[in-house]
């Protein structure tokens, strides 16, 4: 433990240039996933940025000196194979030059990917050929905090109130670019890469310490694999794996590579506590300060950003509908546009939050209408994320300067991507924990009417039905 606990102590005071000693470093392979992390290093009290681009190095030994983590906000989710080779192995280049104890590779929780797009077994290649210096790459999905579960090697998440198998799921297994059609994510890594999973299952992590250490260390000798998935089911045993994961990183010969959700985070942090490595700090906030009016931009499609929508009208904020099928239409954009802009400044004006949405569910019409449109022009599915997004971020940004908007709600993880670089903002900062995964982040923004803007930032599977208000009033509606 002697190298990374001096390696913590460096981090928090500071760092002699590039690399002196950062904790941890990561690249979140989708927009709103990235500030989960954010988050959990947040509530340890660990000084950590978002940077949406790689940070220079000039950033990260000047105004970010102090930062003991830091991530990079990518898109590979989205990503094919061929184009995931060209987008990591240079930002992986990059990370390895921070000299940091673990680079995390973050993926959603819920782990959604496929072989042809954000391949996770891709991206566990390019970082054992990048990093190296470690037996195995350590695998953990699980993140009890956010109701991810991993059971024998098979990954459960819950939707609403309930609990599904992945494969199972009602929105996960018929996500329409990467459905989960397997649990099991040894096999569902197995469709993506010929590197071999080994599983250390919930047995495996309970009891005394020395004898889940020694089980670990039979099946790296018995199996010698790739990579090793741990199982997550409470938080005891993610801080369990957590002291492996942090006794891997020891002993490896520079950054110890690690792929998995935000638990990666979880784990980490337990461990430090349990080590009385953590700085004393006092109890991060939960809640903030209301805002005196709310936009919300919501191009997400998921049942659960539905019902927000609905119960955000029943509250008191004004609806209006994005004509997505004209947006992305290169004639009709800027009519529609400007007519959106005149009605929901109107709205601002009068103080009525606002919503922006262009789909009310994954059943709308909407949603067929936009793929004709972008079919006729020759277009892919997947080009409405970018066209649409620039809209809207476009939008966004003569509706925040207008209305001086201080708060923005964000949903869904491309919208999120392109509204903050419309906006010029290249760093975030966490702020208040609000709701588990959709914490409120400050803005760095090279545009100074945008510095200091606060954010949520919503993937579809995050947030209550009354997500929207609290957002708004900065804690739990009464």
């Amino acid at each position: 433990m002697g190298r990374t606990a001096s390696m913590l102590d460096r981090a928090e005071q500071g760092r002699e240039g590039q690399g002196g000693g950062r904790l941890l470093c990561y690249y979140g392979d989708d927009f709103t996933g990235s500030t989960d992390v954010l988050e959990s290093l947040f509530l340890a009290g660990l000084s950590a940025v978002l940077f949406l681009e790689p940070p220079t190095r000039e950033l990260l030994e000047g105004r970010f000196r102090d930062v003991s983590c830091f991530g990079v906000a990518g898109i590979s989710r989205s990503l094919s194979p061929e184009r995931m080779e060209r987008e990591l192995r240079p930002i992986f280049e990059t990370l390895k030059t921070a000299g940091a104890a673990v680079v995390h590779y973050k993926v959603c929780s819920t782990f959604d990917s496929s072989p042809a797009a954000g391949s996770i077994g891709k991206a566990m290649e390019l970082g054992r050929e990048v990093f190296g210096g470690s037996p195995y790459v350590p695998v953990l999905a699980g993140v009890p905090y956010l109701r991810r579960y991993t059971l024998f090697g098979n990954h459960f998440a819950a939707g609403s109130e309930d609990v599904y198998r992945l494969d199972r799921h009602p929105t996960m297994s018929r996500h329409p670019v990467t459905p989960m059609d397997e649990a099991d994510l040894r096999l569902h890594l197995a469709k993506q890469t010929p590197l071999s999973v080994s599983l250390l299952d919930i047995r495996a992590l309970d009891g005394p310490y020395e004898a889940v250490r020694q089980r670990l260390a039979a099946i790296l000798e018995a199996e010698r694999p790739d990579g090793l998935l741990f199982d997550v089911l409470d938080e005891p045993r993610l801080q369990t794996a957590g002291r492996l994961i942090w006794e891997a990183a020891a002993d490896s010969e520079g950054s110890l590579f690690v792929v998995g959700s935000s638990g990666v985070e979880y784990a980490l942090t337990a461990c430090w506590r349990q080590n009385g490595l953590l700085p004393d700090a006092a109890p991060k906030p939960l809640q903030a300060a209301p805002a005196e009016r709310l936009l919300v931009v919501s191009g997400s499609c998921s049942p659960i950003t539905e019902k927000q929508i609905g119960r955000a009208a029943e509250a008191g904020f004004a609806l209006v509908r994005v004509p997505a099928g004209e947006l992305v239409h290169p004639d009709k954009a800027p009519a529609a546009l400007a007519q959106l802009r005149e009605e929901a400044c109107a709205l601002l004006a009068s103080g009525r939050s606002v919503v922006l949405y262009s789909a009310s569910g994954p059943g709308d019409a909407s949603i067929a209408l936009l793929r004709e449109v972008l079919a006729e022009q020759g277009l892919q599915a997947e080009d409405s994320s970018r066209l649409l997004g620039r809209a809207l971020g476009a939008l966004t940004r003569e509706l925040v300067a207008e209305a001086g908007l201080t708060r923005v709600l964000i949903a869904g993880g491309d919208t999120s991507g392109y509204i903050t670089r419309e906006l010029g903002i290249y760093a975030l900062a966490c702020k208040a924990a609000l709701d588990p995964g959709a914490p409120l982040v400050t803005a760095y923004s090279t545009d100074a009417r945008f510095e200091g803007l606060e954010l949520v930032l919503k993937g579809g599977q995050v947030g209550g039905e009354r997500f929207f208000e609290k957002v708004l009033l900065g804690s739990d509606p009464a």
